[in-house]
């Protein structure tokens, strides 16, 4: 008899406790990793995931009103030529190629329509130059150094001047203080009957003048003239400037010969 009790115990305890289980939901599986995400402006961050929907892309980039960078590929600029003026022309009105030696020649002409353009050529005389000086390494020794250089008695100087009063509008050219370039265009600015001399030493010398028919002549358009040009530049002084590249004298040094 109590044997049958202790079993509907036993019984009616195994019951209780799987009615009291069955009340118990099941703990939720955790994740295996947390990420946490700093935000600290506190706003709701969104996550995204891809769909079979959609295409994913890159973001659309506005290019309106984005400079774009281009290269220019050198060697193909186009300049426009301007059209010379016919009133913008020179023509050589005097040309001379002579020795010079203590000597000189002279013309006149009425400039009535500057500029007028000078341009020469020079070759000077050169001369075997002897100099002592004294070494600057090894023993020092007292040394005679002989080199070829341009003659100082050579020199080419172009004179422009009132015909009647003398005055000098320009007076240039190479040694004798001037600078020493062989090939140079100077250019008369002022208006007036002019006498033009030319006058050298050792020296071998080509000029040509040059000046505007307009202006210059009366009857300018039935004249006949052996070579014609137009001059670049713009006058920036009232007398005299150079006006094409100068190519400057170098002596001829050649080998230095030590004694």
């Amino acid at each position: 008899m109590n044997q049958k009790k202790g079993y509907l115990v036993s019984v009616v305890a195994i019951i209780a406790m799987l009615a009291i289980a069955g009340c118990v939901a099941p703990p939720k599986e955790s994740p295996a990793s947390v990420t946490y995400t700093y935000n600290p402006d506190a706003t709701t961050s969104t996550t995204t995931s891809a769909s079979a929907y959609v295409t994913e892309v890159t973001p659309y980039v506005n290019t309106q009103g984005i400079g774009i960078e281009q290269t220019e590929t050198s060697g193909y600029h186009t300049f426009a030529t301007p059209t010379p003026i016919p009133a913008d022309k020179s023509c050589r009105i005097y040309t001379s190629t002579q020795p010079y030696l203590y000597n000189g020649t002279a013309f006149t002409f009425n400039l009535k329509n500057p500029p007028m353009y000078i341009n020469y050529t020079v070759k000077p005389v050169n001369v075997t130059v002897k100099r002592a000086a004294t070494e600057t390494y090894l023993n020092k020794k007292d040394v005679i150094y002989e080199y070829s250089t341009y003659d100082p008695q050579s020199y080419f100087i172009i004179t422009v001047r009132n015909k009647t009063s003398g005055e000098i509008y320009l007076q240039d050219g190479f040694g004798n203080d001037y600078a020493i370039y062989l090939t140079r265009t100077l250019k008369v600015l002022n208006t007036d009957d002019m006498l033009i001399e030319m006058k050298g030493n050792k020296i071998t010398a080509t000029v040509n003048f040059w000046v505007k028919p307009s202006g210059n002549f009366d009857d300018a358009d039935n004249m006949t003239f052996d070579t014609c040009t137009y001059w670049d530049g713009v006058p920036r002084e009232n007398t005299v400037i150079p006006a094409t590249t100068a190519t400057k004298a170098t002596p001829n040094l050649g080998t230095i010969i030590k004694k």
